[in-house]
């Protein structure tokens, strides 16, 4: 599948079919201007009424952000049926040849277009689509060189292994025979709930899992706190919190906007601040049943009686990182005790140079 932008509306896909059928694969070969999701989608269909129960690879372009496309692929759709009733999704493998990878995570001079899977590109830098093409993985696969040069392998798969610690990390040392040392399980179903992760996974206030070990001078460390945040203090923090940083996501409560999930995402030394969601509510049930599964359970286990689900966590990855001063710095951005009881009203007043006037 490869999918060309025209600048504006839907993209022109390509979609390139090899396998048994060879009647099948040739009526796929073609283009079609209209959304990836549904295009694809039809072709599935297709394809499960002339093989009967097939086993399809689906292989996606770099212009794809996978998560969001794979949860919209699967996501039920009225008077149409759905993906998963013929299809059991499996394993996302994706495969990092670790030279290009550390090029890309330290690039922000361009930005690549992303369809999102919800009908429309989202602009990113190289840093951020390489480093999101990571998170989506189960399965990471980092080819050996044949030369010998493993140290550049190492801390490539050592800075992987802490981007995506949920991942399983594979090394192939020879491309001739990489399919027999990739585990039997890449061929069988996810468990029951895959799309639900993949959905779950794009939740702000989800943060991703911490690889607690350092190697190769890469370690991450996890900040939460249960108060607000000053906008100013927090932006003449920026400096000391994002030194050494390759990757950092997760979410905050802002003072000056104490009813928005403000998402937290840098690449580089690119960093994106946005309201992506709002806070949930004891007294909103349609606002719970939108969420996922995962954040209901969250939610309800992290409770506060006077702050709800309202909380502060980041997720940071980097080189020779010093997580202690990564954390003292955001902890001294909080609000103190004495901003704290002025309430919402004192807090509408605090100038906000990070997003502005909520």
């Amino acid at each position: 599948m490869s999918i060309q932008g025209r600048g504006t509306g839907y993209p022109v896909v390509q979609r390139f079919a090899a396998g048994a059928d060879a009647e099948l694969g040739a009526s796929l070969t073609r283009g079609a201007t209209g959304d990836p999701v549904v295009i694809l989608r039809q072709d599935l269909v297709t394809i499960r009424r002339a093989m009967g129960e097939p086993h399809v690879i689906l292989v996606l372009p770099q212009e794809l952000d996978v998560l969001p496309f794979l949860v919209e692929l699967w996501q039920p759709r009225i008077g149409v049926r759905a993906v998963s009733d013929h299809f059991d999704p499996a394993p996302v493998l994706v495969g990092v040849d670790p030279a290009s990878f550390m090029a890309d995570i330290a690039c922000l001079h361009r930005a690549v277009s992303l369809w999102d899977g919800a009908g429309h590109y989202s602009l990113a830098t190289p840093a951020e689509a390489a480093a999101r093409q990571v998170e989506a993985a189960d399965v990471l696969i980092v080819p050996t060189p044949a030369d010998g040069g493993s140290r550049g392998v190492s801390g490539a798969a050592a800075l992987l292994g802490h981007l995506n610690a949920h991942a399983v990390l594979l090394t192939v040392s020879d491309r001739a025979d990489a399919a027999a040392q990739l585990p039997p399980f890449l061929a069988q179903p996810s468990p029951a709930g895959a799309s639900d992760e993949w959905r779950a996974r794009l939740e702000p206030v989800i943060v991703p899992s911490l690889h607690a070990t350092s190697v190769h001078g890469v370690g991450s460390v996890l900040w939460r706190a249960r108060r607000p945040l000053h906008p100013e203090r927090l932006a003449d923090a920026m400096s000391p919190v994002m030194a050494g940083v390759v990757r950092s996501r997760g979410h905050l409560w802002l003072a000056s906007r104490p009813d928005a999930v403000v998402a937290w995402r840098s690449a580089g030394a690119h960093l994106e601040l946005r309201e992506a969601d709002r806070w949930l509510e004891a007294g909103d049930p349609k606002a719970w049943d939108a969420a996922s599964p995962q954040r209901r359970t969250l939610a309800s286990s992290a409770w506060d009686d006077y702050y709800g689900e309202r909380r502060n966590e980041i997720v940071f990855t980097g080189i020779d990182l010093d997580g202690q001063r990564v954390c003292t710095a955001l902890d001294e951005a909080l609000l103190t005790d004495r901003e704290l009881s002025l309430g919402r009203d004192g807090w509408a007043a605090i100038s906000d140079p990070l997003l502005g006037s909520s």
